[in-house]
């Protein structure tokens, strides 16, 4: 169980036009409580704007982040965000390393580590994605896997404060397919320790570590009360407000 507030993560991923996001975002605020939770939403690029505006309104406070950004301050990289133009559309939180950024666009843990520093330096909190693949679980290299992971995609200076780290199966991303209860415990813990021997000074024993992957509001309970685990990491369910804050709302 948790020994910090849980960090409740909505990853939207490429969905979402305008108004769809700001129909999304006031419904969550509409209905969000002081449900003993930080509540974090990471729309796309496109919506950054529109959904800072609306989290700027009084109401109850909901987290901003942004789902990647490049490791360099500016420079020629079409396409690309730096973390200082997400700072100044009031971003906290940056997502790097997701699988699907691993996979789709084959970034390495040294690309991992350089966004992750990039954060840091321009103020953001960087949630650093780590998860095996199905091949990797079936073969027993999932805790071998993970580890290497965290060891080459977390900065030097990472702490509890700049630094959130989201275990994600692979196999378990969107498929409805979820580790067991012990298996999810067991790679916590086990992350937790691996943490404990990077980090120098005494925040690694508050680092939150998320699970991620099929988390829904039938399962949250449960998935929460796992040792080690201090939050969610949420795909689909993020993108309906009832499902989400219900997630919430399952915080021990």
């Amino acid at each position: 169980m948790a020994t910090t507030q849980m960090l409740i993560a909505g990853n939207w991923k490429m969905n979402g036009q305008l108004q769809a996001a700001e129909d999304l975002v006031r419904s969550i605020r509409g209905a969000a409580k002081d449900d003993g939770c930080e509540y974090l939403v990471c729309p796309p690029f496109t919506a950054l704007s529109t959904v800072a505006s609306i989290l700027r309104e009084p109401g109850p406070r909901l987290s901003l982040g942004a789902q990647d950004c490049h490791a360099a301050a500016s420079g020629a990289h079409t396409g690309d965000i730096s973390v200082g133009m997400l700072r100044d559309i009031g971003c906290q939180y940056v997502i790097v390393g997701h699988s699907e950024r691993r996979g789709n666009h084959g970034e390495s843990d040294s690309d991992v580590r350089s966004k992750a520093e990039a954060a840091h330096a321009g103020g953001l909190t960087a949630i650093i994605c780590v998860g095996e693949s199905d091949q990797q679980r079936m073969a027993g290299t999932a805790l071998s896997t993970v580890e290497a992971q965290i060891v080459g995609s977390l900065p030097e200076g990472a702490n509890a404060v700049n630094t959130v780290i989201a275990y994600e199966p692979v196999w378990a991303i969107g498929t409805g397919k979820t580790p067991t209860l012990e298996q999810i415990s067991e790679m916590h813990i086990h992350m937790q320790s691996v943490l404990k021997d990077r980090i120098s000074d005494s925040s690694a024993a508050s680092l939150r570590l998320l699970y991620g992957g099929s988390v829904n509001p039938g399962n949250a309970a449960e998935i929460l009360k796992c040792q080690g685990v201090d939050g969610a990491l949420i795909g689909g369910a993020s993108l309906e407000a009832d499902s989400f804050l219900a997630i919430g709302r399952s915080c021990p």
